[in-house]
């Protein structure tokens, strides 16, 4: 188990590629939180490493990960040389759209928006969103190794 994250809000893309990769990662957009203080707030009352852009937060911030890249590629470069490992796990562990787990679903749990073609599916425990290992999957895996290979 890796670090427990916090996102600031603009670090929105960032925060699916982390869910992605089976970082627990808070949003502190989705979270209703803007403002510094609220941020490192919430970050202390939930043991959470805050990963920002904004220099003054990182500054004030107990535990923080300061990111220069505007770019999402130049984002997980850096994480990647922070020390957190970006690697997509080989199933989903996080929804991508809420931070909740998901859970391997049997084929006669397929909902009928599911290509034919996909034969592993999973679903958020929290949100009920399904996911499996399509196209976005392998734009996101094809990102992650041009940066970390």
């Amino acid at each position: 188990m890796g670090p427990r994250l916090l996102c600031d809000v603009m670090l929105g893309k960032l925060t699916t590629y982390l869910r992605m990769c089976g970082y627990d990662t808070q949003y502190a957009q989705e979270e209703g939180v803007e403002s510094d203080d609220a941020i490192r707030t919430l970050a202390a009352s939930t043991g959470r490493t805050i990963v920002t852009r904004d220099r003054a937060l990182a500054e004030q911030a107990n535990d923080a990960v300061l990111l220069a890249s505007r770019q999402i590629e130049g984002q997980l470069a850096e994480l990647h040389d922070h020390g957190i490992d970006i690697t997509l796990p080989a199933e989903p562990e996080r929804c991508s759209v809420c931070n909740g787990r998901t859970t391997a679903r049997r084929p006669e749990q397929r909902p009928e928006h599911a290509p034919d073609t996909v034969s592993n599916i999973w679903q958020c425990e929290e949100c009920d969103q399904y996911f499996w290992k399509g196209s976005h999957w392998e734009r996101v895996r094809e990102t992650i190794s041009s940066v970390t290979e």
